[in-house]
């Protein structure tokens, strides 16, 4: 399982792919994708600090994606925010395994963990904002709300084909 903080990070850069290169500002992001403000901010410092989103304070500002949403896996997010599942580790616990000295484990769980590394590899924020779009066009407004879609900056018709947001 994937740490909350690169689960926060897919949602709030699926939310800024889904502006179509609009600045959009944290505290608007955190209200989109239901994450906490501050811990937000937090992530996409730590996101710009890495290359993976600009910041701009002032009039106009906010946050983009710095490379087109094709670019950045989920792979590039779980290295940038130091998941724990990037990080080759025995299963059992043992230091000392590796191919040279395999624990009973080994074979099954390298194959496992490069599974899920590929998978990670070959998730972009494009598929993220593209499920994050159509789940939220899905979503009936409460209360009068304004429909998510209009929130994400999304064209009021839904889409002829609903794989494309």
């Amino acid at each position: 399982m994937l740490s909350q903080a690169v689960g926060y990070a897919a949602c709030a850069l699926g939310r800024i792919a889904a502006a179509g290169g609009r600045p959009v500002l944290v505290r608007d992001i955190a209200r989109d994708c239901d994450i906490p403000a501050p811990y937000l901010a937090k992530i996409i410092n730590a996101l710009a600090r890495k290359g993976i989103v600009s910041t701009q304070r002032g009039v106009g500002g906010g946050t983009t994606l710095a490379r087109s949403p094709g670019e950045t896996s989920l792979f590039d997010l779980c290295v940038a925010l130091d998941d724990p599942i990037v990080t080759p580790r025995c299963m059992l616990g043992v230091a000392e395994c590796s191919d040279e000295r395999a624990c009973p484990a080994h074979q099954f769980w390298t194959a496992h963990r490069q599974r899920q590394v590929d998978f990670l590899q070959r998730t972009t924020v494009a598929d993220i904002s593209a499920f994050e779009v159509n789940r939220r066009w899905q979503a009936r407004p409460e209360g009068g709300a304004r429909p998510v879609r209009a929130v994400l900056g999304v064209p009021a018709a839904p889409p002829s084909n609903p794989n494309t947001p």
